[in-house]
């Protein structure tokens, strides 16, 4: 899959195979799909477009290998599950290199992936050892009652674009632990972080022919088929509401589990009391971090009228002085992943802008050496911005930071409520009790004082309401989703019935 001398985790290497029954095979049309690098706009290699033939070839093998994989000893499942940490550690700047040139994350951001994917795997690899079952005392007189855990069989995880490394590990990692065998669909827009990857470091591991199976090509052409599939028995989805909604629907034909994680618009409330320094400092990360490209990302800020010019000032001072540019250099800011991307933001920021916002900095894109159409944008602030407006009531999953003023708690909680969403969010009160007592009253899955909603532990259940999914991830909560309970009883002396 190299070249002699050539890592197989560079870009360089070749990533035009599906990995399917623990073989690395063309696919059936022999198309490919281009990936190009957004900083460069660029071409930097090429996946294979993969079939339908090839998703019934995968489910084939995983189906396949999950009825020897789910009897395989605790000991070996957490051992091979291990064995991925220890190949991602050996990688991990190659893998990062990856993710600069695939889907513009700075360097930093490649080392968060890094990290957050070891304490997914981490965790992952102490589930094998949990599984237990349980026993239930019998109205019956003689019948024990036994509960057994077992794997539900086959995973399907669709894995998206923006943190594709450890938003699949989180899917995949436990799935297999718990003894299901897998198939992956990355995005188009992310097929070797989120899956090729994934193929390379289960070989490094040595885990069994067709537990680990990757399939790329455009979602257009085979999501559907995947996200169906009679052999699939649950879907793990991250994305927007909307392809979730769909992917949902059609795993729900099956009556496949699906464990969906979708959009977000997260509010930062910022209350009078609050120390409007540290508030900022939470803001300028929980924005603008890979370009505010995260479903936890803060999509709104409320903040008290009394704090609001400063806020404001603050905000737009520490957004001009971030740098942006290509994710090679030394920026803050890269890409965005693409133009569609980029070209819905700007149009939130402008319709924002003609409805009676004020633009404070940004708004724009920045011209590279060389590059055509650059996708890099500029952070933007937007004062007197109101929940109705574009950027605020969007998920803009962009550098965007409309500002909208509250006169008191109550109205700020309602303003924070007042979307289909509910996925994340922060409060800053100045007194920790005070900031919990608002948090508590946002309906929302994850919601963090006196700090931003970008936060992801691998022990810790993470799951959003209303429009932001169905189904947990993280600790035992994506167990759950990926193991089935069988109530088996034993009748130990004859029962006696009524006829």
């Amino acid at each position: 899959m190299a070249l002699e001398g050539q890592s197989p985790y560079s870009i360089d290497a070749d990533w035009n195979n599906l990995y399917i029954g623990g073989e690395w095979r063309e696919s059936e049309s022999g198309e490919t799909i281009p990936v190009e690098d957004p900083s460069t706009r660029e071409t930097v290699t090429h996946v294979a477009s993969g079939t339908e033939a090839d998703v019934d070839a995968a489910y084939e093998a995983a189906v396949e290998a999950q009825a020897e994989w789910g009897e395989t000893p605790p000991a070996q499942r957490e051992q091979l599950v291990q064995g991925l940490i220890h190949a991602l550690d050996e990688h991990s700047e190659e893998i990062i290199e990856l993710i600069t040139t695939e889907i513009g994350g700075i360097h930093g951001v490649g080392e968060t992936s890094i990290q957050i994917t070891q304490d997914h795997l981490a965790e992952a690899a102490t589930l094998p050892r949990r599984m237990k079952g349980e026993t239930a005392a019998s109205n019956i007189p003689g019948k024990e009652n036994i509960v057994y855990r077992e794997p539900e069989g086959v995973v399907t995880v669709i894995s998206p674009w923006n943190f594709p490394l450890n938003l699949t590990a989180r899917a995949l990692a436990p799935a297999v632990a718990a003894g299901n065998s897998v198939v992956v669909k990355p995005s188009t827009d992310a097929p070797i972080i989120g899956g090729l990857v994934w193929a390379r470091l289960a070989e490094e591991a040595g885990f069994p022919d067709g537990v680990i199976n990757v399939v790329t090509g455009r979602g257009s052409e085979i999501g559907d088929h995947i996200a169906s599939h009679p052999d699939s028995d649950v879907v793990a989805f991250t994305g927007s509401t909307e392809v979730g909604q769909h992917v949902a629907g059609l795993a729900a034909e099956n009556l496949a589990v699906p464990a969906m994680e979708l959009g977000g618009n997260n509010a930062h409330i910022v209350t009078a009391e609050a120390d409007v320094d540290q508030a900022i400092d939470s803001a300028v990360f929980g924005s603008f971090i890979h370009q505010g490209q995260v479903c936890i990302s803060i999509n709104r800020h409320i903040v008290h009228e009394s704090i609001y010019d400063e806020y404001v000032e603050k905000l737009t001072a520490r957004a001009e002085a971030l740098p942006a540019g290509s994710a090679h250099d030394d920026v803050v800011l890269g890409p965005i992943i693409n133009e569609s991307q980029r070209d819905q933001m700007l149009g939130y920021v402008e319709e924002t802008i003609e409805a009676g916002a004020t633009l404070e900095t940004g708004g724009e894109t920045v011209d590279l050496d060389g590059v055509d159409d650059s996708l890099v944008v500029r952070p933007t602030v937007l004062s007197e911005a109101t929940n109705d407006m574009a950027a605020s009531c969007n998920e803009h999953f962009g550098p965007i930071a409309p500002v909208i003023p509250f006169s008191d708690v109550d109205e700020a909680i309602e303003m924070a409520n007042d979307t289909e969403y509910g996925l994340a969010g922060s409060v800053h009160a100045g007194d920790i009790g005070a900031g919990l007592q608002i948090a508590k009253r946002i309906d929302s899955g994850n919601i963090h004082v006196n700090d931003q909603g970008i936060n992801d532990e691998a022990h810790v259940p993470f799951s959003g309401t209303k429009a932001s999914g169905i189904g947990g991830y993280n600790s035992t909560d994506f167990l759950d989703e990926v193991t089935e309970k069988k109530w088996i009883s034993l009748q130990h002396e004859p029962r006696e019935y009524p006829f």
